[in-house]
């Protein structure tokens, strides 16, 4: 699982039968170093590529969101369906402590 932060909304004029009853966002993967100042923050553009995630969960412009990609993301359908990413969790806080070894 990745940590992203919502950084708006995907339309798409079609879309398979598949996905009905959700929602496509654009999401900005938290490096660890912004983990604990993302939160209820303005989003802010990581140096890696944003991701197009479908969304179930209800996620909205800033929240915080879990999401997995590949394979993973795939699981909570019956049938083979064309996806790389979807989120699989909604962060009200997060408190990171690196850990020192």
């Amino acid at each position: 699982m990745r940590i992203g932060q919502v950084i708006g909304k995907i339309t798409m004029s079609r879309q398979d039968p598949a996905f009905k009853a959700a929602r496509w966002l654009m999401v900005s993967p938290v490096e660890a170093q912004d983990l604990n100042t993302c939160c209820n923050k303005a989003p802010r553009l990581s140096k890696e590529p944003s991701v197009v995630v479908y969304d179930r969960l209800g996620a909205g412009t800033h929240d915080i969101v879990g999401f997995v990609e590949g394979a993973e993301a795939t699981a909570p359908f019956d049938e083979p369906t064309p996806i790389d990413a979807i989120t699989v969790a909604l962060f009200d806080q997060i408190n990171y402590q690196p850990y020192k070894g």
